[in-house]
């Protein structure tokens, strides 16, 4: 039974990246010190109106930087900046009423403000209006109105644009189904750096049934997703080097990245390192360890979990204490209660702040990225 916890289930993971909530966001304007001064100057000019002072008093209360972190705020000065035509500040705002990020979620509000990001021709913004119309976000669903959007994108250089046309070539979603043209897409979205598009070609190259394996150029592209953070990539990534130790770049690399991913709310990886420490791959036995991330993917995973290892989790209760049972059990409610929410991305301290600022982004209960995570609530 538990050999089934080593298949990575592409099909249901691509289909949650397809339809997940637009997470692209736009370049700040300027990065804002702690410094009291420098934050009076930023608040005085914002104030008098100043669009790239307002974007960054509002990057300020999202990440708590010198303030109480603070949504609300945020959300204001975004939509100040927005009303004052930037398309950054109407793209952010626009994900904010998407996600409810200190507002109330309004997608017909987030629709607006995608429209009219999109209207001045931000790439960004039509990438976010094309999964509106994919999904029915606030406007009734247009297939093809989104892959034209996509198509657009993609001719102004984004790169999240081209992997959305790769997943939808690959699936035969609103386009004819084309495996081959969906590389030739995830390839394009690579040239164009997006981390997503490292992702797709790493697990084609890992793990596809269709495709030729080459595993020293998957983890190289799964690497490159991990930089960026995907939690994902972190998995796929960290079960390939178990698998495959020969691949790994550093002793522990592996079991780092399933741990990191399994923080990150992966139940997958849980499960993983249930298996490893029921083993005793790389680490010696230990059954109660075993147990307890098995107890935690449960949590993480619900009923998705409960089908690959129900038996296997029975099967380790009867080689441990009741005692034991109990204790690791209640370990893994207390985990799961500070890392209930499970992420989609997870930006390390130190990545170059090349987007809004944010720590990460979490998946709310239908798939969707539902939250941005500010640096204070990661």
């Amino acid at each position: 039974m538990m050999h089934t916890a080593w298949t990575i289930i592409r099909h249901a993971e691509i289909r949650a990246l397809l339809f997940a909530s637009a997470l692209w966001t736009a370049a700040p304007a300027f990065a804002v010190s702690s410094d009291e001064a420098d934050l009076n100057n930023v608040r005085t000019l914002a104030e008098k109106g100043s669009i790239r002072d307002e974007i960054a008093l509002a990057g300020v209360y999202f990440t708590g930087t010198g303030v109480a972190q603070d949504s609300k705020m945020a959300a204001y000065w975004y939509e100040k900046a927005a009303g004052l035509g930037s398309p950054e500040a109407q793209n952010q705002i626009g994900y904010f009423y998407q996600a409810g990020i200190g507002v109330s979620k309004d997608p017909k509000r987030a629709f607006h403000w995608y429209h009219l990001a999109a209207s001045s021709g931000f790439a960004k913004a039509k990438v976010n209006l094309a999964v509106a119309y994919l999904r029915g976000i606030g406007v009734e669903k247009d297939g093809e109105l989104a892959v034209r959007l996509f198509n657009q994108a993609y001719h102004d250089g984004n790169g999240t644009a081209a992997t959305y046309l790769g997943i939808l070539t690959y699936f035969g979603i609103a386009v004819k189904q084309d495996k081959v043209a969906a590389e030739r897409w995830f390839e394009s979205g690579l040239k164009l750096h997006d981390p997503l598009a490292a992702y797709n070609l790493g697990s084609m190259y890992s793990t596809d049934v269709d495709h030729p394996h080459d595993l020293p150029r998957a983890a190289a592209l799964l690497h490159q997703a991990v930089d960026a953070g995907y939690v994902s990539a972190m998995h796929s990534l960290g079960l390939l080097l178990v698998n495959h130790p020969e691949l790994k770049q550093g002793p522990h690399e592996a079991r780092v990245l399933l741990e990191t991913a399994a923080s990150a709310g992966s139940w997958k990886s849980s499960i993983v390192l249930g298996i490893l420490a029921r083993d005793g791959r790389g680490i010696p036995a230990d059954y109660k360890a075993a147990y307890y991330h098995f107890r935690v993917a449960l949590l993480q995973g619900g009923a998705d979990a409960d089908k690959v290892i129900k038996n296997d989790v029975v099967t380790l209760a009867a080689r441990i204490s009741p005692e034991q049972c109990h204790a690791a059990a209640s370990d893994a409610n207390t985990w799961f209660e500070h890392h209930s929410l499970p992420l989609l991305f997870v930006y390390k301290e130190g990545t170059p702040k090349r987007e809004f600022p944010m720590a990460g982004i979490a998946l709310a209960p239908d798939g969707s990225a539902g939250q941005l995570l500010p640096p204070s609530g990661s």
